[in-house]
């Protein structure tokens, strides 16, 4: 088998949201900043983190056995150390914290309505926490629940792209884009990353007001923030801007039932000039479901309906005449699809 190249590393996180026990205690070793103090100071005799935490002597004991169960610590000639494995994957602690939030939130629609889930997909969506998680419709009016609320879904969807993005970036070259158009593109995230490597690059990002909002924010600090703007609308209904040789859609149209999903790939045809490309970067329907199914992947199970075959945006790129069309599966957490066309 070919050997990943780097960017595939930020998966080792994975190994640490196996299951429901390890995942809640390495939470809760992050929240208490047990987790920051063994950094700074191991080893640790076991009985001095006991003190330094304060809490109850049985409860610490126990949180200390379940983080070595869980390979995040291991015992160094009687005193604790963080596991060689685990620092390594805390070089993406944003995305590990992202993670345990995403799965803590989603978790209650597993347990709860999953018979909805299988059973009544509509009583799901009437029941679950999921929907108001990811709640569009607050992010078109401004308000400060609403510009918070916003900020939380938008907090995950950006450390998901972060890693995300730097797999895509080995399998489709930018450096022969100049103008890219993000639809639905969040934060800006992907765009900043691809701006980050290609300086000929100029990108705009098209989402929700208050997502605009949250991703100038986001990108204040950065170099690259005069080369990525952001325009304001809700792509189902209003105008897109126009003239881009690179239109993308990273892990947005799986938010979308089939009529609204090929209306936006006709949207996104004609923003394009001729010889430009569409881009299509989604979780792919899986063949079969990983098992046991890992901890960190049930906020994505509970959109099971939503994933598509890549035949399917395959037949409709070609009904809107694209050609030189190519599809590729990627591996990551879940199967990804790469699927391009270039328009005539």
């Amino acid at each position: 088998m070919k050997n990943r190249s780097h960017a595939f590393d930020y998966l080792q996180v994975d190994d640490f949201l196996s299951d429901v026990v390890s995942a809640r205690a390495l939470a809760t070793a992050l929240e208490l900043r047990l987790i920051d103090f063994l950094l700074e100071n191991q080893p640790v005799p076991k009985n001095i983190l006991v003190e330094k935490f304060q809490g109850d002597r049985r409860g610490i004991e126990l949180l200390l056995e379940l983080l070595c169960n869980a390979g995040v610590t291991r015992d160094h000639e009687g005193a604790v150390i963080l596991s060689a494995a685990f620092e390594k994957a805390l070089a993406y602690r944003d995305l590990l914290e992202a993670k345990l939030q995403f799965a803590r939130v989603t978790a209650p629609d597993f347990l709860d309505h999953f018979t909805a889930l299988v059973h009544s997909p509509e009583l799901f969506r009437r029941r679950a926490r999921i929907f108001d998680l990811f709640g569009y419709d607050r992010s078109e009016a401004f308000s400060r629940e609403n510009l918070q609320r916003t900020r939380e879904w938008v907090r995950l969807t950006t450390a998901l792209t972060r890693y995300e993005a730097r797999v895509l970036m080995e399998y489709h070259d930018f450096g022969h884009h100049r103008l890219m158009l993000d639809i639905g593109g969040n934060s800006g995230e992907l765009a900043l990353c691809l701006c980050r490597k290609h300086p000929g690059l100029q990108a705009t990002v098209f989402d929700l007001p208050l997502v605009c909002h949250v991703g100038r924010d986001h990108l204040l600090k950065e170099p690259e923030a005069d080369r990525i703007a952001f325009v304001e609308g809700n792509a189902l209904k209003d105008p897109l801007p126009r003239g881009f040789d690179l239109v993308c859609f990273k892990s947005m149209l799986h938010d979308w039932p089939d009529p609204h999903a090929w209306h936006l790939l006709e949207s996104a045809a004609r923003c394009l000039r001729p010889g430009g490309t569409l881009l299509v970067f989604e979780r792919q329907r899986p063949e079969a479901w990983p098992w046991p199914l890992p901890y960190s992947l049930i906020p994505f199970l509970l959109f099971f309906r939503s994933y598509r075959t890549p035949s399917s945006y395959e037949t409709q790129l070609k009904g809107l005449g694209f050609q030189e069309i190519t599809r590729r599966r990627i591996d990551l957490d879940m199967p990804f699809m790469l699927v391009t066309g270039v328009k005539k």
